[in-house]
């Protein structure tokens, strides 16, 4: 028998394969090298992008942190009582920035291609934090204050809180004020409402003081002009809710301008003047810029003496929004 000896044609197609399957190979490689080459372009772009955001509205912040400081200092011009009816207590709803530059520009809206403020929006608010029962207040120099104790007994009370966690609050605020460097059981010393926690109370409770309560550097008197009801009635020993609720009214219609007027409204004088006041020196103020995807917060902790309007800690992170959030960055000033 004959044996057939393969062709030229037949050993061809075995060559044509295998030159076909490289050069797929290749393709893909090609392809998936270039594919990780864009995606790292476009991640990178999209952290630039993310960054140069972030800068411009802390930058922003910086801005409306120094224009809220230019409105109290006007206000510590004209000196007298702080109430709820002057510029300071009106609070920014959220407004495109672009409408700030054109009113500064004397125009009716901005059209400029070179910025980005025509989707970015600007909000904010200025607090008198003297209207609210102040937690240093309960103790100075590690020895507790009787009045301010009151004024939290009342308050508590008024809330439904039980005056256990008070007790524990005073003991531990104690304990946090004379706190030496070898003392390792005594607590830190918080710096915002938030943080009482390690003082001892528990989060409901600190949920239901954050609107009443505060944490100041020094012992602060309650204004009664801004105070709410509540810390009204709590600030001012021997008096019911009914004459809380007079003492609102009687400011709505007409602020107080001393503390004689006070006295004149509720008929007596039932306050020491360390523990209550009609003018305060510590404001906070919050700040907070929306671009696009991004939106950033800021508040502040800043003091009014006179002309003399002062930073003394600024704070960034996301309040009043997402409470799994980053912790917010302070910075002292």
């Amino acid at each position: 028998m004959r044996r057939t000896r393969p062709g030229r044609q037949d050993l061809k197609q075995p060559q044509r394969g295998a030159a076909l399957l490289a050069a797929m190979l290749t393709v893909t490689l090609v392809a998936t090298f270039a594919a990780a080459s864009l995606w790292q372009q476009w991640r990178a772009i999209e952290v630039e992008t993310a960054e140069r955001d972030r800068v411009q509205a802390a930058w922003i912040l910086v801005g409306a942190l120094d224009w809220s400081r230019l409105i109290l200092r006007e206000d510590g011009r004209a000196g007298g009582a702080d109430h709820l009816a002057e510029p300071w207590a009106v609070p920014l709803q959220e407004a495109r920035l672009s409408s700030f530059l054109a009113a500064e520009r004397g125009v009716a809206q901005v059209e400029d291609a070179s910025t980005d403020t025509t989707d970015a929006f600007l909000s904010g608010q200025i607090t008198d934090l003297q209207s609210r029962l102040n937690i240093t207040s309960l103790a100075e120099g590690g020895q507790v204050q009787a009045g301010a104790l009151k004024q939290f007994t009342r308050l508590f009370e008024r809330l439904g809180l039980p005056s256990q966690e008070l007790a524990l609050l005073v003991e531990n605020l104690r304990k946090a004020q004379v706190r030496t460097g070898g003392d390792g059981n005594a607590p830190l010393m918080p710096q915002t409402v938030s943080q009482l926690g390690w003082l001892g109370l528990s989060p409901p409770t600190v949920t239901a003081l954050l609107p009443h309560v505060t944490i100041l550097p020094v012992r602060t008197p309650v204004n009664l002009n801004t105070a709410g009801i509540d810390v009204v009635w709590a600030a001012i020993d021997g008096v019911d809710m009914a004459g809380a609720q007079k003492l609102v009214q009687a400011r709505e219609s007409k602020h107080f301008r001393s503390m004689a007027e006070v006295v004149e409204v509720l008929g007596r004088v039932p306050f020491d003047t360390n523990d209550l006041a009609i003018a305060s020196a510590y404001f906070e103020v919050r700040g907070r810029l929306r671009m696009d995807n991004t939106t950033v917060d800021e508040r502040s902790l800043v003091r009014k003496l006179g002309l003399e309007v002062t930073t003394l800690w600024r704070e960034r992170g996301a309040f009043d929004r997402d409470t799994t959030a980053a912790p917010a960055q302070q910075t002292l000033r």
